[in-house]
């Protein structure tokens, strides 16, 4: 879908999830109005007839609209083999219908969840994709909930939020298949660095979510309903509309709550889903089976190891490890840990034997670099794609201090990069080349840009550019960032550079300006410059310049 968000991108930025929650200082009323808008256009752009508007509004209802980077990574990870010799319970040989057989949330005749049920039944489609993705990790979340006794109804969860997709990102920089933002991942066990994102990580992110939704119940006094709500749109926003209905005296249930039109529909579409599960043979709906057995198992590795490596001991394809492992953002696992690994069942007993076997400075490759003029810890973490502290580390170096001549040992990928599919940069690298169909343009982020300005230069939406480059429409970015951005036919948009010129005896900021078809006021904003000042022969001068436009540069 190409929807044209660009004008609400900084309201959208601003109602920032907090589970999938959403940030609490903006105005309400005003959030609610514009998320309906944009809804409604997104809607009116992607589909033709009137029926299929009103399917689409429904299926945008209830959730921040996520983004798939690649529809089919989990559908490619690792098959999974049944275990032989594996007790499995006498009846229930499918753990969704195990799952159903312990629903207890009250569904109530109301029009909402009418709307969301009717929605489901005519995209059984939907549900297959779903399932598919869901298959690997359904049953140990169903255990988890299952120790902590409560509601079966929260494995349909990860549904509504992302399609059971732990690659998911929405607006808000919310990710993973529970879609946490930043802030509330790391407040509820899930650390996000260089090398990890425990939001992407099933196993953090599963026990993160029912963490918080436990906090959410207990806050709310047991009411599971208002817990959902306040996990889509804030705990203190619930707070503020239970207060306002019990001055006005109003009922304070979730179904008379003035709550955003998204978070209106996220409860109703969880307990829809709830309702086609339990009864799916009145419904006449096909939803797929997945066996009743454990198909995965937590490995403790102990230290840090190569993807490639791993996946080498492991028995499988390094796509179909890390399929199973998507937290981890580059060729290893994070020096600072969780040591583990999700591995299929049958595998992880054999896995586990040749692992300890094998020392553990052996479980990454390792070079040695002999310091030369010009090297800094910086520039050698960037040559050998790892960080300034994991070298530090390794060489016991105190400080960021090194000489010409020093030798450092440092570790690097076992395979060439571009093996490393589900990496970070190679998910962007593919998302930024997936669209080949159309011409490229690249373009160097400049300090004050926004992708709401950039969409508008280039004539597209800041969704589609946002898509186009991994991101969600709300990111902000930073200077120096390249946004690829693809054009119908030729364009004549131009390509902006980053160039650097040397001022020369004679330069003036206007004469550089107008040498380089830019603004005055722009060289100045990229420089920290008073236009006032003089420029000294031999400065340096940072300029970002459209070079299809230049003629000679002198």
């Amino acid at each position: 879908m190409q929807s044209k968000l660009f004008p609400f991108a900084p309201i959208i930025l601003a109602l920032g999830l907090s589970g999938c929650q959403l940030t609490e200082n903006e105005s309400e009323k005003l959030a609610v109005e514009e998320n309906e808008k944009a809804a409604l256009e997104a809607c009116s752009e992607t589909y033709l007839g009137e029926e299929e508007i009103a399917d689409c509004e429904i299926a945008r209802d209830g959730v921040i609209d996520v983004i798939h980077p690649k529809d089919d990574i989990l559908e490619e990870t690792a098959e999974i083999t049944e275990p032989e010799n594996v007790a499995v319970a006498p009846v229930i040989t499918d753990v969704w219908q195990r799952a159903s057989n312990s629903f207890s949330l009250h569904i109530p005749d109301d029009n909402r969840v009418t709307a969301q049920r009717d929605w489901y039944l005519k995209h059984p489609e939907y549900m297959a994709r779903v399932v598919k993705r869901a298959k690997p990790f359904l049953y140990y979340i169903v255990e988890e909930i299952e120790k902590r006794n409560m509601p079966m109804e929260l494995v349909l969860l990860p549904i509504v939020e992302s399609a059971f997709d732990p690659f998911a990102y929405s607006h808000g920089r919310a990710a993973g298949m529970w879609q946490f933002i930043p802030s509330t991942g790391k407040r509820f066990g899930m650390p996000q660095n260089w090398w990890y994102d425990g939001r992407r990580d099933v196993i953090a992110s599963t026990q993160g979510a029912l963490d918080y939704l436990t906090y959410l119940n207990e806050m709310f006094d047991g009411d599971w309903l208002h817990a959902l709500a306040a996990y889509n749109s804030g705990e203190g926003r619930v707070m503020r509309s239970i207060r306002a209905n019990k001055r006005a005296g109003k009922p304070t249930d979730f179904w008379h709550l003035g709550l955003p039109r998204e978070t209106r529909a996220y409860v109703p579409k969880l307990l829809a889903l709830a309702d086609i599960l339990k009864n799916k043979k009145t419904f006449d709906f096909s939803w797929p089976e997945v066996e009743n057995i454990a198909v995965i198992e937590v490995v403790d590795i102990g230290s840090q190891v190569d993807l490639a490596f791993a996946a080498e001991l492991a028995d499988m394809s390094l796509k179909e490890l890390h399929g199973l492992n998507p937290g981890f953002n580059r060729w290893a696992t994070s020096p600072d840990g969780p040591h583990r690994l999700v591995l299929p069942v049958e595998k992880a007993a054999s896995f586990s034997q040749a692992l300890a076997k094998i020392d553990r400075k052996e479980r990454l490759n390792w070079v040695r670099h002999t310091v030369k003029s010009g090297d800094s810890l910086g520039k050698i973490a960037n040559q050998y794609h790892t960080t300034i502290k994991v070298i530090q580390q390794v060489n016991e170096l105190d400080s960021s201090m090194i000489r010409i001549g020093q030798a450092i040992m440092v570790p690097v990928a076992l395979k060439a990069l571009d093996d490393y599919a589900l990496s970070k940069e190679q998910r962007l690298a593919s998302i930024q080349s997936s669209n080949k169909s159309k011409q490229k343009v690249r373009h160097t982020v400049q300090s004050g840009d926004t992708l709401w300005d950039i969409a508008r230069k280039f004539k597209v939406s800041t969704r589609q550019l946002a898509k186009w480059n991994g991101m969600a429409p709300g990111d902000m970015l930073k200077p120096g960032k390249t946004l690829v951005i693809w054009l119908e036919g030729k364009s004549d948009a131009g390509v902006t550079k980053k160039l650097t010129y040397t001022v020369r005896s004679g330069d003036s900021l206007s004469r550089i300006a107008s040498k380089f078809n830019v603004k005055v006021s722009d060289i100045s904003k990229w420089n920290s410059l008073n236009a006032k000042q003089y420029l000294q022969p031999g400065q340096k001068l940072k300029l970002y310049v459209d070079v299809t436009r230049l003629t000679s540069t002198g």
